[in-house]
């Protein structure tokens, strides 16, 4: 079957799930921003791309860690900063605007589906444009802190690296040595961006509100997510637990294959193009 058959065919089996279950919960992962430039943490067998992602402990604690982050952030987030979101962002914020969509909750902290249009967004892992005071709470931008990092650090300026998910890159950490971390503008706190690292507890509140959109919903749509992580996995489990149906476009394998009444195994825009 050629690539055009074979999205001809998702498009028809995915609409007939729409048309069959108009209101739907979406969730997103890093598969629907690949075309986008950024890349995913895992490959399609669901095994690790990155050796060692910073842990959310490790960054509040440690002073080294951050200088680390810092250091390749400083390299990585002007790609996500300049990302632009793609066909699938737009096709879900279409369909949002059509009325198929209740919620969309996203793994992702690229902003993309905001960028796309998309009003009714839950960021479950944070959002990476912002960074936050952990002493006095008071928020900066990633792109005034981004300036202020380049000034401080004329070793990072012309820096170049290979892209990693998220904003890093791969970076020696022996550079990081000689990085000055950005501190709060405020009260010289630790600056943290917004969003949740491995290891780290989604908030409470994002997860109950999630939770209480899927429960009014017809069912679940997952989008470019291998679903590894529990964060995204728990709302398949309490779908099939209240028998709402499971719909998933993602290249290779999920933790919740399982579960899904469809699964379309093709890249995200090339299924949701047919929607725009």
């Amino acid at each position: 079957m050629t690539v055009l058959a074979r999205s001809l065919t998702a498009y028809s089996e995915l609409a007939e799930f729409i048309d069959r279950y108009p209101r739907l919960m979406v969730l997103t992962g890093a598969g629907i921003s690949v075309d986008s430039g950024i890349n995913t943490y895992r490959d399609h067998e669901g095994r690790w791309l990155v050796k060692k992602p910073i842990q959310h402990a490790e960054f509040i604690a440690d002073a080294t860690v951050r200088q680390r982050y810092w250091t390749r952030s400083a390299v990585g987030w002007p790609a996500v900063g300049a990302a632009q979101p793609n066909v699938a962002h737009r096709a879900l914020a279409q369909l949002e605007q059509q009325g198929h969509v209740s919620l969309l909750l996203t793994q992702n902290v690229d902003r993309l589906h905001q960028a796309a249009g998309h009003q009714r967004v839950i960021d479950l892992h944070g959002r990476l444009d912002r960074a936050q005071c952990l002493s006095c709470h008071k928020r900066e931008s990633r792109a005034q802190i981004q300036t202020r990092l380049l000034n401080q650090n004329n070793h990072l300026a012309e820096l170049e690296a290979q892209f990693k998910p998220d904003g890093d890159a791969a970076v020696e950490d022996i550079l990081a040595l000689r990085t000055i971390s950005p501190h709060c503008l405020n009260c010289g706190g630790v600056l943290m961006p917004e969003v949740v690292f491995f290891g780290g507890a989604v908030p409470k509140a994002r997860v109950e509100q999630a939770m209480a959109a899927l429960q009014q919903a017809d069912g679940l749509l997952v989008v470019g997510s291998s679903l590894t992580v529990f964060s995204g996995y728990r709302f398949c489990r309490a779908a099939q637990r209240w028998q709402k149906p499971i719909a998933a476009i993602n290249r290779g394998k999920t933790r919740a294959d399982d579960m899904f009444d469809l699964k379309i195994e093709e890249d995200c825009s090339a299924v949701m193009s047919t929607f725009i």
